[in-house]
């Protein structure tokens, strides 16, 4: 570590300085010293200082390691959806064993494609994974640090967890240059245009997702999932099914846990053996991020519960006031809305973005809350659109600062009263 450390004070003469060799690069490199070391500057010894080692970088590296199980899992699931599909058009007789094309990665490693088991799951799963975090994280860094050189700032670390989210709200099978479009559209538009990070209206992850939603529908529905290949003329690329949301989604579903309950149990649901966006299926790896969140202290358990009671209060109320034969998402169990679809992901590592959600604790209760009722609203009463989340995520940020503005208006009216009979 010393001799990086060196090499890096050496480098470092060629940008800091004013007139230096590189120095109008010089945001760029302070972003790379500063990811490889912690800031060596720091408050003095003596004095009215608060001292605390978390910063901007250290907080988000908070995030990503609650995104860790979600990163994982999907490594895993998305190898075992691939081969449980394979296997499938086998047994159906659309393909052939023998006619298996192995990936890259496959064919470096050279795993058991007859007997597929967990080591070929993971190496597949990489073989997808990988690519996608390095078109997120490669476009997406090397658009902050353009704008950073032009605007001779420091680089934000913001994006570092930006970059994790989109790889993981986005199905395997998406295609690196429609990601390459989305992230690009996300940061510049959603982003850079407010000024940076902190600056910014809308989560620009989920930014990613609407764009490549609206922009590319076929590989975006929000209807059926695609299962991975390993190539554009594979077969198994044009595997899909429908998701649980839109099993149920048809209005002549009169008893839509009953038909849910046809295709997908609770534990499979739970633990995320089904198909979808790469990170957000497995509820209890979103479970452990969300605890790592609250005991760290970065995310907000507020947000987070206010929106779970949101959604759940909401359904329930939705089944007590809709008319008889109104059928689809609306005749879910309440709690079966946790289970389907991506509202525990959203609401635990989207809505709980610091600079898009409020900052007053009423105001995250009020949030979260809207969120969940904006969900359940979308996913029941609107007939095209299975999901609710993005949507609902999107729709509160771009009210957050108005939440914040009523909260406070009304704590300063409560504090008039009060000086007045005093």
């Amino acid at each position: 570590m010393s001799f990086l450390r060196n090499q890096v004070e050496k480098l470092r003469k060629l940008y800091h300085e004013p007139g230096s060799r590189f120095h109008r690069f010089w945001p760029a490199f302070d972003a790379l010293e500063t990811f490889l070391f912690a800031p060596a500057h720091g408050t003095p010894r003596h004095g009215p200082h608060v001292r605390d080692y978390i910063d901007l970088k250290r907080a988000m590296n908070m995030v990503i390691i609650a995104m860790l199980p979600c990163l994982l899992w999907a490594i895993y699931n998305t190898g075992q959806q691939h081969f449980l599909a394979w296997a499938g058009l086998v047994e159906a007789g659309k393909a052939a064993n023998d006619a298996y094309v192995a990936g890259w990665l496959q064919s470096i490693v050279a795993p058991d494609l007859a007997a597929p088991g967990l080591f070929e799951y993971v190496v597949f799963g990489l073989q997808r994974m990988l690519p996608i975090l390095i078109v997120s994280y490669g476009v997406g860094l090397g658009i902050e640090m353009i704008f950073s050189i032009v605007r001779k700032e420091e680089v934000s670390e913001g994006y570092l967890v930006s970059g994790m989210l989109i790889a993981l709200i986005v199905p395997a099978s998406i295609p690196l240059w429609q990601l390459a479009i989305g992230v690009a559209f996300a940061v510049v538009l959603g982003k850079e245009v407010f000024g940076g990070t902190g600056m910014n209206v809308f989560n620009p992850a989920m930014l990613v997702r609407a764009f490549l939603f609206f922009a590319f529908a076929a590989q975006m529905s929000g209807d059926a999932v695609w299962v991975a290949g390993n190539s554009a003329s594979h077969l198994i690329d044009g595997f899909s099914g429908p998701t649980p949301l839109a099993i149920v989604k048809s209005r002549e579903v009169l008893d839509a846990s009953a038909e849910l309950a046809k295709h997908h149990d609770h534990a499979a649901l739970f633990l995320g053996n089904i198909s979808g966006s790469a990170g957000e299926m497995s509820k209890l790896a979103v479970l452990l991020g969300a605890a790592w969140l609250i005991a760290t202290g970065i995310g907000s358990w507020r947000t987070m519960l206010g929106g779970v009671l949101g959604l759940l209060g909401s359904a329930f109320l939705l089944q007590m006031f809709l008319p008889v034969g109104f059928g689809g998402p609306a005749t879910l169990a309440p709690w079966e809305h946790l289970l389907v679809g991506g509202f525990l992901f959203g609401i635990v590592f989207m809505a709980t973005d610091p600079v898009s959600s409020p900052e007053t604790n009423t105001g995250r209760w009020v949030y979260g809350a809207l969120i969940g009722f904006v969900t359940v609203l979308v996913r029941a009463v609107n007939p095209a659109y299975p999901e609710g989340t993005m949507l609902s995520i999107l729709l509160l940020n771009a009210f957050a600062p108005t939440i914040d503005h009523f909260v406070v208006a009304s704590n300063i009216r409560r504090r008039k009263v009060r000086l007045e009979h005093q």
